[in-house]
């Protein structure tokens, strides 16, 4: 499928598309996608790589709160087949809940082989009152990773509202869920959730989404008529800035794809901070280019504008840059900068 045909299905599917959107309704788009076996990406490192980029990129630029449910659920299908390909996926919706903060640790214990019952909070849950199913990293009472496949359609199972206060992204909703003794499936045991070469290919789609929505906002600014000479600056900027980040993007997909069962780690790395680069730059241009209005009155815009500083926090700035750096330094005998 080429390139403009896919981003076809994926605008006729969805009803949140064009300057005067209609009510986005997330749960019905997300069901509408599934339907439509648009949820069905190539998996990471097949060979399809950018193909699976592009489907994200779409679906961000028509709402980012949706393509962070999008993202989730296409991401634990491919967990799914890369760890636990025999796991009945079912018709659900998904979700990859697998933030570790301190305070808010889930144990889990036992129940024979192949399962375990959930005791502890998680936090940051996004989709928690929408999805059916997630992907949960949790603990053995000694300190042993897992990786658990739970629904949350049974008991022991409790959403806790009130933790989200952000305007940017308000729809997302990442609550905390509370498990008391609800039954898991084990994915993976040990590290095996974080060392597999998923891991950080899977990162590379998070950048794919801010890139859909700048681009987006981009389009705004290049359709909006205006020819005096300080928007057609602030154009050229945004212009050559999203014309690199797609470079970028497309070279990390083909290096994914020619080295599928390698650490991805540098190349994803340096990915996400040359979009997120971007992502800060097309923000201030096309804001500083075309003012109030659209901000005030386009509600789509809107929506993004608020939306993407907040996406695009899945970056932890400067101790990602760090990490990139360590990881630079290791390749300087390499000539990794040579052109």
């Amino acid at each position: 499928m080429s390139k403009h045909a896919a981003s076809r299905d994926y605008r006729e599917t969805l009803s949140v598309v064009g300057e005067s959107p209609a009510e986005l309704d997330i749960q019905q788009d997300l069901r509408r996608l599934m339907a439509a076996g648009l949820d069905r990406l190539p998996l990471p490192g097949s060979g399809n790589t950018l193909q699976r980029w592009r489907a994200l990129a779409d679906v961000a630029a028509v709402d980012l709160s949706l393509v962070k449910f999008y993202e989730g659920h296409t991401d634990a299908l491919a967990i799914l087949a890369e760890l636990a390909p025999e796991l009945d996926q079912g018709h659900a919706l998904w979700a990859v809940w697998a933030a570790e903060p301190p305070n808010a640790r889930v144990t889990a214990e036992p129940l024979g082989t192949q399962q375990l019952r959930l005791h502890g909070t998680k936090a940051w849950c996004s989709g928690a009152a929408q999805v059916d199913r997630a992907l949960v990293t949790v603990w053995s009472a000694e300190g042993q990773p897992w990786l658990a496949a739970v629904s949350l359609r049974q008991p022991g199972i409790e959403i806790l509202d009130g933790a989200w206060q952000a305007v940017g992204m308000g729809a997302s909703a990442s609550l905390d869920v509370r498990f008391d003794g609800a039954v898991a499936d084990v994915v993976a045991a040990g590290d095996g959730y974080l060392r597999r070469p998923g891991f950080w290919q899977g990162g590379g789609g998070i950048a794919a989404c801010w890139y859909g929505a700048a681009a987006r906002l981009g389009e705004y600014l290049r359709t909006s008529n205006q020819d005096d000479p300080h928007t057609l600056a602030h154009l050229g900027a945004v212009d050559a800035c999203l014309t690199s980040a797609a470079a970028n993007l497309r070279e990390c997909a083909a290096w994914i794809d020619a080295n599928p069962k390698a650490l991805a780690e540098l190349p994803v790395r340096r990915v996400r901070a040359q979009i997120e680069q971007a992502v800060e730059q097309v923000l201030r241009h096309v804001g500083r280019a075309l003012g109030a209005t659209p901000f005030c009155r386009n509600g789509h815009f809107a929506r993004l504008a608020a939306d993407l500083p907040v996406f695009v926090r899945q970056s932890h700035a400067e101790r990602d840059l760090a990490a990139l750096g360590a990881l630079s330094r290791g390749q300087s005998q390499a000539g990794g900068w040579h052109l």
